[in-house]
Order: structure tokens, then sequence, then C-alpha cells
């Protein structure tokens, strides 16, 4: 719909780069802000940021670049040029990147709880970016269907559903709203919520596996299995395993309690 945000000077600055870059930003200086403020501020704080996003730009890359080589038939290397990038995959990145710079520092303390409102602001903002440059989703009734003119849905690339005049569901909105609540439930749940460290960062994954397995029903992907999108398949283990540990943790402090 907006692809390119402004220019600066002749150089377009594309409008989801941009909110990525600030996401990514605005998650790190909230990140270090936490950190500082619960006086574990360290030059390991600091590695352990960067092993998580280095790891989370390449998992995120890595994700969907199969499927740029298998539509286009390019290289592997414009596939990582020029390919998409996964919120989902960048996660699952970003997680085993933040555990394996741990083991590699021989940090022992729990980081869960110093990303979790970060990574929820950061999404909340780079999804804006996502809405102005990507399919908003299946077309809809409701009265805040997004409409597109034929010349900006020519614009959004592999868009079979994109129709001129047609409303469709702003799936991308409806994570940005849900990421500005989740982030503000996890600021409250601050020093109220007794966590071992991680936990609070578990409940936000926890909550937005469930979230985004219910809104890929709105928004476009294609079906791989069972009625589902490779999303929902990869969400489904992700959503029990997580919902089992609060159950442990939960029956656990039933028996400690009794």
């Amino acid at each position: 719909m907006l692809p390119v945000l402004f220019h600066v000077g002749p150089v377009p600055v594309g409008s989801h780069n941009f909110f990525v870059t600030i996401g990514v930003l605005a998650a790190t200086f909230l990140y270090f802000w936490e950190a500082r403020r619960r006086d574990v501020l360290s030059e390991d704080i600091a590695v352990i940021a960067l092993g998580t996003l280095l790891f989370g730009l390449i998992a995120a890359r890595l994700s969907t670049g199969w499927k740029y080589v298998e539509v286009t038939g390019d290289s592997a290397l414009n596939a990582w040029a020029y390919g998409g990038k996964s919120i989902l995959g960048g996660l699952a990145g970003a997680y085993v990147g933040a555990l394996l710079t741990k083991r590699w520092l021989g940090y022992r303390e729990h980081t869960g709880d110093l990303f979790a409102p970060a990574v929820a602001l950061g999404m909340a903002i780079g999804r804006v970016g996502c809405f102005l440059t990507e399919e908003p989703g299946t077309p809809t009734n409701l009265a805040w269907g997004v409409r597109l003119s034929p010349a900006a849905a020519a614009r959004i690339p592999n868009c079979e559903g994109c129709v001129g005049g047609v409303p469709m569901h702003p799936s991308f909105l409806y994570e940005v709203a849900f990421h500005i609540v989740l982030f503000a439930l996890v600021m409250w749940l601050r020093g109220r919520y007794r966590s071992s460290g991680s936990d609070l960062f578990k409940l936000y994954l926890l909550a937005y596996a469930v979230f985004r397995f219910g809104v890929e029903f709105v928004r476009g992907n294609d079906l791989w299995y069972a009625g589902l999108t490779r999303s929902q398949i990869f969400l489904l283990p992700a959503i029990v395993l997580l919902a089992s540990y609060f159950v442990r943790r939960h029956t656990r402090a039933a028996t400690t309690r009794a």
C-alpha cells in the first residue's frame, strides 16, 4: 500500500525496513533499560543481546529463503538479499541465539524477563511496516475492512487475493493492537508476578502463539496441511510445550503449598 515511506534526497526509504528498524532499536533500548532497572547490566548482557539479534536475523531470512527459491528459481544468495523475512522464524532463532550465547559466555542467570517487554514493543512497531507493504488479509464484510485501490493492490507482491475495492481484514493491525496490549500487560506484571526469571517471556510467547494461530485464519496465507498454514503447524507444538510448562509450574506450586 505504501512501499516507500519517504525519500532522503534521491534515496527511497522503504516503509517495512523503516518500521522494523525502529522496532529493533526501541526493543534494544528497552532491553538495556530493563537490565539497568534490575541492576544486572553488564558486558555479558550486551553480548547476549547481540547474539540474540544476530541469530534472529539469520533465522528470519533462512526460514523464508527456501520459498523464494522455489517460487522464483533464483539463487540462494539472491534469496538472502531479496527474499522475505518470517517473524516466527526470527523469534525462534532469537530464542536459540540467546541460549547459545549464554552457554558460550557461561552466563547462568535467566534473561527472558528482560526480553519480554522489549519484544512486545518491537513487534508492535515493526508490524506497522508489514501492514503498509504486505497483503492485508482475507476478504471481510466487517466495517473496518481495508479497501485497496487497484494501483495499491498491484504494488503488493504475490497478493493473489488483493482485488481493488474489496474490503479485507487488516490482520497486521490486529497484531499491532495485540502487542500493544501485551506490552502494557507485561509491564504491569513486572514485580507483581512471581517469575522464575523467564516466565514473563514464556507467557508472552504462549499468548502470541495462541493469538497468531487464530489470526492466521484471516491472513490469507497458503494452506499447507489439514486446512492449516505452515505457521499454524509450527505453532501447534509450541503452544503445547509452553502450556505444559505453566501447567507443571502451577502443579508444583500447588503441591508445595499443600
